[in-house]
């Protein structure tokens, strides 16, 4: 009964959210994403640039609690890697035979460590509202991709005069009602890539969607890839079942 109160309120509170972002007329930046479609990929490449973004940049305020070290290698880590990052993390675990806690080394099936320790200290530092979880951000908001891009890479525009800021707040068109709490998260060459990638804010905003779309669906291909055989296996059992039902009247007749 909890869940299903709790299922129908997260319903409620998306669906209000979404006409609120629809009453506000900014219409989302629309974007060619790798990912989309019937034959939709991952960009594996664009995807692993985009946890370096959400590790230096956004996992200071944001956990990634439904994801672990060793699912890295779905967007083309080495096992060597995903070692050499979990091992970079402390993880609290225990109780050991003294019945104490402890903090060890992070290992491939740790999951992310999250920024705070609970909830309340989340919210501690913003006002009271912890940051949210961004493991399913991008299937949590209306055309979520396009949504997150834009929401990133909005900052910085006059504030009109019917949006009223209050302390702290920031002007964002694309966030419903126009003010909120987190500041421009991206500033250009924020981040360093490896592959010579230049880092400018519309690189890097394209680049942590493009892993947070995976990191809300990691089985997107698989699942694309079954569809697409699915598909394929009807329209031919359809041929196959349209010749034996003409065989069979033909005979009849």
């Amino acid at each position: 009964m909890k869940k299903s109160v709790l299922t129908a309120a997260s319903i409620i509170a998306l669906g209000l959210a979404s006409q609120a972002f629809a009453n506000s007329g900014t219409h989302l930046k629309k974007m060619e994403w790798k990912f989309d479609g019937l034959f939709g990929t991952v960009d594996k490449t664009a995807a692993q640039r985009g946890l370096q973004v959400y590790k230096e940049v956004c996992s200071a305020c944001h956990s990634l609690n439904r994801i672990a070290f060793r699912n890295l290698a779905d967007i083309g880590f080495s096992e060597g890697e995903i070692k050499a990052l979990a091992a970079s993390y402390k993880v609290k675990d225990g109780p050991n035979d003294s019945g104490d806690m402890f903090e060890r080394d992070g290992k491939p099936s740790d999951y992310f460590v999250p920024p705070f320790p609970n909830e309340q200290a989340a919210g501690a530092g913003f006002n009271g509202k912890a940051p949210p979880d961004l493991s399913l951000i991008v299937k949590a908001r209306p055309d979520g991709a396009n949504y997150l891009y834009s929401l990133l890479t909005g900052y910085g525009q006059t504030t009109p005069k019917e949006v009223t800021l209050t302390d702290g707040q920031h002007y964002n068109p694309y966030f419903p009602g126009g003010n909120i709490l987190m500041p421009a998260p991206l500033s250009e060459n924020q981040v360093t890539y490896s592959d010579g990638t230049k880092a400018s804010v519309e690189q890097m905003a394209h680049d942590v969607t493009t892993f947070l779309q995976w990191a809300a669906e990691p089985e997107m291909e698989a699942r694309k890839q079954m569809g697409i055989k699915t598909l394929i296996f009807l329209a031919i059992f359809t041929g196959f079942m349209y010749v034996a039902k003409r065989n069979l009247w033909k005979k009849l007749h």
